[in-house]
């Protein structure tokens, strides 16, 4: 697998597609941070994290409004293996109007755009969720 962010988050799409509850998909640290930055956005309800035949799982529960309708309406992989997005702080981008949010991977770890612009660090652009 060449892109396994990408493949994260074609699995989430995959999973909001076929109504499911829940996915799971291998587990890695930068996966970790970014279903964990996910949920504190209030895109998805929880994330786990368990042992599968001696490898480690993720496991991302999907949330759905009261009329039974995804709170996560599109998601995006920005910077890709061949071509990367790098932002420098003062040019971060608002996601859909300041709706949607970015994910960006920054020297002082993975964060949100709101995060980033208060901390005053670029770095670079992973994925848009709105």
């Amino acid at each position: 697998m060449t892109d396994p962010i990408a493949d994260f988050l074609t699995r989430i799409r995959n999973g909001i597609m076929a109504r499911k509850a829940s996915i799971d998909l291998p587990s890695s640290k930068m996966k970790k941070k970014l279903a964990e930055l996910l949920r504190d956005e209030g895109f998805v309800s929880a994330v786990s994290e368990s042992v599968v035949d001696k490898r480690p799982v993720l496991s991302v529960t999907l949330r759905w409004d009261g009329q039974n309708k995804p709170a996560i309406a599109g998601i995006r992989r920005v910077s890709k293996p061949g071509q990367r997005a790098y932002v420098h702080a003062d040019s971060l981008p608002k996601i859909r109007g300041g709706l949607g949010t970015a994910v960006i991977s920054t020297s002082k770890g993975m964060m949100t755009d709101r995060d980033a612009r208060k901390q005053h660090v670029g770095g670079e652009i992973v994925c848009e969720v709105w």
